[in-house]
Formats: C-alpha cells, structure tokens, sequence
C-alpha cells in the first residue's frame, strides 16, 4: 500500500512538471511570437539600425532607489539631432512607489555648457542626450540617470497596443493646423493619430503651455493603461513596437526590474509639474535665438527639487 502511496505522489508530481514545462514553453512560444509581431509594426523605425547613444551618456546608474528618466519627443524627419519636440523628466520612487512627471518647456531660456545661452531645446541638437542631461544638472541640480528618445512615428502605433479601445479625452476647440488631422471639440475617444495630433497641437492660445498638459494627462491615462491584465499580457509585443522607436541607455534588467515594482506594488497616481512655473518668468526676444522664456532659475530649481524630493 505504502508503495502504491509512493508511485501515486511520483506520477503526480512527474505529471506537475510536464504542466509546469509545458506552460513556460507555450509561454516563451506566445511571447516570441507577439514579440516579432510587434517588430512587424516597427518597420519605420527611425532607431531599427542606429546605434545607441548610450556610451556617451554619463547619468549615473541606480540599482535600487529614486530614479530620474529623460523623455525625449523626436521628429527629425532624417536629421541627426534635431531640437527636441518635448522635453520630460519621469520620475520614480522604489520605496514608496510615487511616480512624478516633469515638463520642460523647449524654449526655457538657460546656460547650455559650451554654448552660452540658449533655448534648453537646442542642447539636444548640440549634443545629443548627454549634453541636455549636463545642461538640466548645471541650471537646476537634477541628476539625470537614463534616458529614452521616442521617434514620434512609433507614438501611434505603441498607443494602440497599450490602449487598443483609445483614450478618453475631452478637446476644448477645432485643432487641425499643424496636426496632419482635424479634431472637431468634445469629449471623444481617440486613437493612433488622433492622439498624437492631440499632444502636438500647439496653434492656440495656450502654445506649447497647452500641449505640455495635454502631454502630461495622456502619459498619465497611458501609464494606467499599462498596468491593466490586458496589456501586462501583451507585453512582448508592446516591446517589439517600441525597440525601433525608442533610443535608451535603459537596460533589460532595470527595465524588468522598474516593470516588476510597478506590477506588484499599488503605485500612487502620477504628479505631474511644469518648468518654468508660474510666476516665473517673463517672455522675451533675443535676435540670435527668438522668442524665449527668460526664467527666475533660483525659483525653478527650488520649485523642481522641492517637488523630486517631497
């Protein structure tokens, strides 16, 4: 009987692992296969061949902590570098699990080091991420410790995997110029285009003070998106549809890692804040730069690091 017992429990933990060996292999199969069809999505991808601009950049690395990402928007249409489109700051606690969001505003008026003063958008151009992360650590005393460059053609695409039914959002006026697209005003589910007509419509009142909000609320909708069961498991395929699109020094086990926090801790909703803030700074024209915004430094670095910190 007891031998009987014996050959019993073998079967059945035999017949566990076979289960457990096959659910990993259809997993590794499922992932595979979304993965590259994911990179069928991708083939434009401005950044499929390039090579990375990660040797160059000199943030320094963080295992475990807060970290500060460099959300770069690009649409260079074939030049190297380019001004940036966007310039954000993302932000992330490991311990208590807040996230933050910064926007620059491009034509922030700052010391760009070895170029004098410029719009904080052409440090970029000049350099290359590397250069932009000296230029925020000069002006405002924020390490920066990776970054990430997102070619704006992969924009459309990547939102329509994370968010395949769109993203609710409610627009206050016809937008159209400038845009390749019309948005009639109301509230409305956008999708691919759209969207990304919606975060890059500057033609108004607002400028870019507009857009930057309209960056934020859609980065912020996108984040609670990403964390849902649905895209968790289209994962692979979120990763092939990105890798031709973004160009970042992140590497797969800080990737992972950062994923994995976020999945398995109940993060706080995503703080957001702009740079200049209000109250300080003035616009102003300069003949060998244009219009600016002239800033109060001392009030925005104490305004910024206040905010990273809290």
């Amino acid at each position: 009987m007891e031998r009987m017992r014996r050959r019993k429990k073998h079967r059945l933990i035999k017949s566990f692992l076979l289960l457990f060996v096959f659910i990993i292999g259809s997993a590794a199969v499922y992932a595979a296969y979304q993965y590259k069809q994911g990179v069928s999505l991708a083939k434009d991808g401005k950044f499929k061949d390039d090579e990375k601009q990660a040797a160059s950049f000199h943030g320094e690395d963080v295992k475990f902590g807060k970290i500060n990402v460099l959300l770069l928007g690009s649409d260079t249409r074939g030049e190297d570098h380019a001004r940036t489109d966007s310039i954000m700051i993302a932000h992330y606690d490991q311990e208590t699990h807040q996230a933050k969001l910064v926007s620059i505003m491009r034509d922030t008026y700052v010391n760009i080091p070895g170029h004098g003063k410029q719009k904080i958008n052409a440090a970029y151009a000049y350099g290359g991420p590397e250069l932009l992360r000296k230029t925020i650590k000069e002006n405002f005393d924020i390490d920066v410790n990776y970054y990430a460059v997102v070619d704006f053609k992969g924009f459309s695409k990547i939102t329509d995997i994370i968010a395949p039914d769109g993203i609710k959002v409610d627009v206050p006026y016809e937008m159209s110029y400038g845009i390749g697209t019309t948005l009639d005003p109301g509230k409305q589910t956008l999708h691919g285009d759209k969207l990304l007509g919606y975060v890059r419509f500057r033609h108004d009142r607002l400028s870019d003070f507009g857009r930057v909000q309209r960056q934020q609320e859609i980065i912020g909708k996108l984040k609670d998106q990403a964390l849902s069961l649905g895209s968790i498991l289209k994962l692979p395929k979120i990763l092939g549809v990105i890798d031709p699109y973004v160009d970042t020094n992140l590497d797969t086990p800080t990737l992972l890692s950062l994923g994995k926090d976020l999945l398995t801790n109940e993060s706080n909703k995503m703080q957001t804040m702009r740079v200049p803030v209000n109250g300080s700074f003035t616009n102003e024209r300069f003949d060998n730069v244009g219009a600016v915004l002239s800033i109060n430094l001392n009030q925005n670095k104490s305004a910024l690091n206040e905010f990273l910190s809290s």
